[in-house]
């Protein structure tokens, strides 16, 4: 290896640690980096003189970005150095021997989860913060968001001040749900569960966190070694209501060792409802690992034993072009049947026609199929070219309706803009709108709407609740039943519907149910909604907390659209003008207008957590009939003046503090 392909070696690795760190896309397999990183390692050491400062070998990987709050901690959060076989294994082995000058050393072995890494601080049993590994001296706070999970503790069950370091991950059936979600909501699919979960933990809105279905297992105190092994540790982090993983094993030798993680390899990973990539081996005792260290970037007393990937090849036979409901066009391989993980894989996306193009894979081609994280089935490269191959060529008009497609400045996605008068697109909308987290309306699934749009009897979500059972049993295998139970269906989802499962129904661009729910706590019916003037709309959004320009314009635009509000018309005039229900507030706060100025001890969007959770009202900006300013350091001007001229009381967070446990402020003198 020449000294310039040793720095455009570093310089790759640079570049797919970006993509799996912090743009949560990863560019290559494990395997594929590992053997990249070892070349790293191995031109390193043959010649140090070329190692640069920036090298990867320098450093842990980070998942660093600029929008949260920076944590320094004391002790580093390490990576771990991989191995993927028994040689390897054993070399390892032989290395915490000989640095233990020969004293066999005992194991434990826990499950490599394949989640994001966190650390933990508790201060007398109460959890006080949490960040990411990040370069792992520093890391991001990301408190608010990993409150949201209800597997970690806020009390621990003694009063201890310690720093607990786990994963947070997603298990396999929950990370299915939601892609099968986002793909009825028209949004390319997640990778793996990985990258989900770790867009969750950065999202700036907790409440939209809380949706991701994230759970915690924690495996490490750093701070409180009350045992003198990491056996014992574990038992004591699960009395204080730690989550612990039960599948911890403890081995007292190099074949006890081998035989369990051929075991693990062969069978009993793919029984585990989350997705594993490897095991953790650790000496158990806390002193031995003290007399092995670390290197600058991983300790000496611990690896992964990585499992390979499960792989297959196949043949792809053919594309197939779908249309969503948002008019994305995703190509969609149908390829040879194959085993793979425990499941017949026939299809797997590409996602965008990009990666068709990066791939260079064609009709006829004998491809290397992968499941990520034991779930999704992708193509990782093609090996061998088919005879008769047929290069793949991107669609230039809509597969469903014929409309030429385009591609929006800087997009990867081609787009049918026929949303309106695409019969696929219209399949797709009035799906959605009848799903269970819209309008919820039973028994009118995929095949059923489609056979609607076809026949022309539904052309837009209003024309169900014209539906009929005289026309429905005229429709290919609906019988008097079945179409009874689907107008039952449509007029209970007619009785039930708020504000809320409507605006989510319609699937208007950047609002779920989150956000949704603000829109309908703000107008709150339709009617007032329908009649209020779009740039008021914009106004009036644009004041909600974390609300933003952007989704407010959303929603203004499509509430401006005269197609859109047609069809809103129609719902109107068939009965489905639904209100959102006024809950009462209960609490400390409940009725209390809440505005903040200036940096506070934590973050705003906790704070605003904190006020809506005893039942407050938290406004971003001061109004008349806002309660009280909550003024921090650093305050501007704007708000203080607004509040002098209101009468709005002023206070400070220790005022806050008081009222959120109940308590009276003392009189204004």
């Amino acid at each position: 290896m020449t000294r310039e392909r040793y720095e455009a070696l570093a310089r790759e690795i640079q570049a797919h640690d970006r993509r799996y760190y912090v743009d949560n896309d990863p560019s290559v397999a494990d395997v594929e980096y590992d053997r990249l990183y070892k070349q790293l390692q191995a031109a390193e050491a043959a010649h140090p003189e070329w190692v640069v400062d920036w090298s990867p070998t320098r450093r842990v990987g980070s998942d660093l970005t600029s929008s949260f709050p920076k944590i320094e901690r004391k002790v580093p959060m390490l990576s771990l150095d991989n191995t993927y076989d028994e040689a390897e294994l054993t070399a390892f082995h032989e290395r915490v021997v000989r640095g233990l000058e020969g004293e066999t050393p005992v194991y434990v072995i826990e499950p490599k989860i394949d989640g994001v890494s966190i650390e933990l601080k508790y201060a007398d049993g109460k959890f006080l913060l949490g960040a990411t590994r990040g370069d792992g001296v520093v890391g991001e706070d990301v408190t608010p968001n990993l409150r949201t999970i209800k597997a970690l503790p806020l009390v621990l069950a003694e009063p201890v001040t310690c720093d607990v370091r786990g994963e947070v991950y997603m298990e396999k059936q929950a990370f299915a749900r939601l892609n099968a979600e986002r793909v009825a909501a028209g949004e390319e699919p997640w990778k793996n569960p990985r990258n989900s979960t770790a867009g969750a933990l950065k999202l700036m809105d907790p409440r939209l966190s809380a949706k991701r279905p994230m759970k915690l297992l924690t495996y490490e105190v750093v701070g409180d070694e009350r045992g003198r092994t990491h056996f014992e540790l574990l038992a004591w982090m699960k009395a204080l209501g730690l989550p612990v993983s039960a599948d911890v094993k403890r081995v007292t030798s190099l074949a006890e060792l081998v035989a369990y993680v051929q075991a693990w390899q062969h069978g009993k990973r793919l029984e585990l409802p989350y997705a594993t990539d490897g095991l953790v081996i650790k000496v158990d005792t806390i002193s031995q690992r003290r007399l092995l260290g670390t290197t600058n970037r991983a300790p000496r007393w611990a690896i992964a034993y990585k499992f390979p990937a499960e792989q297959a090849t196949s043949k792809l036979l053919e594309i197939e072009h779908n249309v969503g409901r948002t008019g994305a066009i995703t190509p969609l391989g149908h390829f040879e049947p194959v085993e793979l993980s425990g499941t017949t894989v026939k299809r797997a996306s590409f996602f965008n026609y990009n990666q068709i193009k990066r791939l260079d894979v064609a009709v006829g081609d004998r491809v290397l199929l992968e499941k990520a994280g034991e779930i999704i089935p992708y193509v990782i490269t093609v090996v061998e070219r088919g005879a008769d191959r047929v290069v793949v060529e991107e669609p230039t008009h809509c597969p469903s309706c014929g409309t030429p497609l385009m591609r929006e400045e800087g997009q990867v996605a081609l787009l049918c803009p026929n949303s309106f008068g695409c019969p696929v697109q219209r399949a797709r909308s009035i799906e959605f709108f009848c799903k269970r987290d819209a309008m919820n309306m039973e028994n009118l699934g995929p095949s059923l709407v489609s056979q609607l749009v076809e026949h022309r009897i539904v052309s837009d979500v209003a024309d169900l609740f014209d539906l009929t059972v005289e026309k429905l049993v005229e429709l290919e295998r609906m019988g008097q039943k079945s179409a009874e139970n689907v107008v039952a269906a449509i007029q209970l989802g007619r009785e039930k519907a708020t504000l809320t499962r409507l605006l989510v129904g319609l699937g208007m661009p950047k609002i779920g149910e989150v956000w949704a729910h603000e829109v309908a706590k703000r107008f709150g019916d339709l009617a007032t909604l329908m009649a209020t003037d779009p740039e008021q709309i914009f106004a009036g959004l644009v004041e909600l907390h974390g609300f933003g320009d952007e989704r407010a314009r959303a929603v203004s635009d499509f509430l401006a659209d005269e197609r859109h509000r047609a069809v809103l018309h129609k719902l109107m005039a068939r009965g489905v003008s639904p209100s959102e229900p006024k809950t009462v507030r209960e609490g400390p706060l409940g009725g209390v207008r809440v505005c903040v100025t200036g940096t506070l001890s934590r973050p705003r969007s906790d704070i605003q957590s904190a006020v809506e959770g005893a039942g407050g009202t938290f406004e971003k900006s001061v109004k008349k009939g806002t309660h009280y300013l909550v003024a921090g350091a650093d305050v501007g001007a704007t708000k203080l003046k607004d509040a002098q001229k209101k009468g709005v009381r002023v206070i400070d967070e220790a005022g806050l503090e008081k009222l959120l446990r109940g308590e009276v402020l003392d009189p204004v003198v």
